[in-house]
């Protein structure tokens, strides 16, 4: 996307990222290494305290929160870079500042997916609420709502969100913009763009495996190559390789969905269904008020999980926007680019209330 009030041009041609900086013949100074290096060392920290503890983590709901809450720490650290480098925006090459608002409107459409995926699982919690209502009573009506509820839950769940499918075209546009413009005359330039396909590389990733347990598939997962002369790249391969391959594995074993509070809850589901699907005798009794309290809090921790993983999205939403809502202001009045502008309180995200 271009700047605000200019025809879109098209991008130019992008050529490898790696080139720009080299270990032999560098025109880097010695400050521009060392903020460059500790960057890249950050992100690789970050990237390492990413990855789950054990197989059962992946996509689990608190896991996908602090997965979001690193992308909200490492494009911070992109801002606190370029505050140190002090590279005003006069001296921003224009394909440069394209690619930068072009990549965060298309990340801002994500978090509105994902967002609007949490809060159609939301919804669903609320046939959840009605199950277990109408399990507190033991009228036989109350049984037949209860089951009424429990066919509402399965058909919501089972349901596709169209959002979803922009989500996917969004990270096909990032991954076809992830090599960076060549830099020739600015060893600033260099540093930034460097840094920038870091974050966007882990972007990336985290988005992919976000998008396969929301979509129900592994079928857009991402399997990113890395130059070695990163030095975060092998935490980023160890990530990938372990997450996405058991992703991979989860769906190839016919698993309908691969998020763990949400499987809990369908696992307490199909329990409890058949207990309230004919009526409830004596000798059942005391299995279904099991089986009720097992759903109860499945649902509780399913609910729970979402809440915080839609308050981290929100801030990655807030973060992307106040990056690109700096960058124009500075474009308007022509300042330094690091010159950071907070969003404002009556900025609208994509929070799930």
């Amino acid at each position: 996307m271009s700047r605000a009030q200019e025809p879109h041009r098209p991008f130019p041609s992008f050529g490898n990222p790696f080139r720009m900086i080299s270990r032999k013949g560098s025109n880097l100074s010695p400050k521009l290494h060392a903020l460059l290096n500790t960057f890249e060392e950050t992100l690789a920290g970050r990237i390492k305290k990413l990855k789950p503890a054990g197989k059962e983590d992946v996509l689990r709901l608190s896991w996908m929160r602090s997965a979001m809450e690193s992308l909200c720490g490492i494009h911070s650290d992109i801002k606190t870079l370029i505050t140190a480098l002090e590279l005003p925006v006069c001296d921003w090459d224009d394909k440069w500042i394209d690619v930068y608002l072009d990549n965060s409107v298309k990340l801002l459409d994500i978090c509105i997916a994902f967002s609007s995926e949490i809060s159609r699982m939301k919804q669903g919690h609320l046939f959840l609420q009605c199950v277990l209502h109408n399990l507190s009573g033991d009228s036989s009506k109350q049984l037949v709502r209860a089951r009424s509820s429990l066919d509402g839950w399965k058909q919501h769940i089972a349901s596709k969100n169209p959002r979803l499918d922009n989500c996917f075209a969004a990270m096909d546009g990032l991954a076809q913009t992830l090599d960076l413009p060549k830099i020739k005359n600015s060893a600033k330039g260099k540093v930034l763009m460097r840094a920038m396909y870091g974050v966007k590389a882990v972007t990336l990733l985290v988005c992919s495996i976000f998008a396969a347990g929301f979509s129900g598939s592994a079928k857009k997962m991402m399997d990113r190559h890395v130059p070695e002369t990163c030095l975060w790249a092998e935490a980023f391969v160890d990530l990938q390789t372990f997450v996405n391959t058991e992703i991979r594995s989860l769906y190839s074993s016919g698993r309908v969905t691969v998020l763990k509070e949400l499987e809990a809850v369908d696992t307490g589901v199909k329990k409890l269904y058949p207990i309230v699907q004919d009526g409830v005798d004596p000798v059942e009794a005391e299995e279904l008020k099991n089986s009720t309290t097992d759903l109860e809090k499945s649902a509780e921790n399913f609910s729970g999980g979402l809440d915080q993983l839609a308050k981290e999205v929100d801030n990655f939403f807030q973060i992307v926007l106040s990056g690109r809502d700096a960058l124009l202001c500075n474009l308007r009045v022509g300042g330094n680019v690091s010159d950071q502008v907070r969003p404002s309180n009556n900025v609208e995200g994509p929070m799930v209330r």
